[in-house]
């Protein structure tokens, strides 16, 4: 299993009480979103950031890497991909928990794109529930060709999520956020969206603050 490691932010208090890991989109690096972190510190300052790297190159981007490959070509990549990449980001976040010292109540996932994918796969199947789960212009995997509801027996946690979309998004298209949406209502998993009107694939200023107050409300809970 290949290990992971990226770039880290520590707790701006000194005191780590919460994680928040990030993940990156299909053919880029940790180094990609462990700006976000920046960006949060104030309102989070007992949470500790970190950003792997995924764990395989990417074959559309040379220095980049990937979560899983993406040819659009091939039944059910994207579910089989998630599968085969979600122990290995697993074991990271595991492993995360032990070195700080922290339960899943205290983890949060952040992605965006494939990360999104990937964070939104591995979460709702984790052993306890994590703190929440921020989703930027991504989807919810399913199997090609079959209704969301077929995850169901697969869910083990159902942690508070955001999902944020443009809809100008021309690399994952606006429906993924409706899409989404009603598959993680019938899996009764908690959720809250928004589409941004007029951004394509990215995160804009308002999202950034939308995420960063879902965390903080949700860890407050916690």
């Amino acid at each position: 299993m290949t290990p992971l490691d990226g770039p880290r932010l520590p707790a701006k208090s000194g005191k780590t009480r919460q994680l928040v890991v990030f993940l990156h989109g299909y053919g880029a690096d940790g180094n990609d979103l462990i700006d976000l972190g920046q960006a949060w510190r104030d309102l989070l300052p007992d949470t500790a950031f970190v950003s792997p790297h995924a764990p395989e190159p990417c074959a559309g981007a040379p220095y980049g890497r990937q979560w899983f490959p993406l040819t659009f070509r091939v039944h059910n990549e994207r579910w089989d991909g998630a599968r085969q990449a979600s122990p290995i980001l697993d074991a990271f976040l595991d492993a995360e928990l032990k070195r700080e010292g922290l339960d899943d109540h205290a983890l949060a996932l952040a992605g965006f794109s494939q990360g999104s994918m990937m964070a939104l796969h591995t979460g709702l199947r984790r052993r306890k529930a994590m703190g929440a789960i921020v989703g930027y212009s991504g989807i919810l995997i399913g199997p090609d060709d079959q209704p969301l509801s077929v995850l169901a027996p697969e869910i083990t946690a159902r942690p508070p999520v955001l999902l944020v979309h443009g809809d100008q998004d021309q690399v994952v298209p606006p429906m993924a956020l409706p899409y989404s949406l009603e598959g993680l209502n019938a899996l009764d998993v908690p959720v809250e969206a928004h589409m941004r009107p007029g951004l394509g694939h990215g995160i804009d200023n308002a999202g950034l603050r939308l995420g960063g107050d879902f965390l903080a409300r949700a860890f407050a809970r916690t």
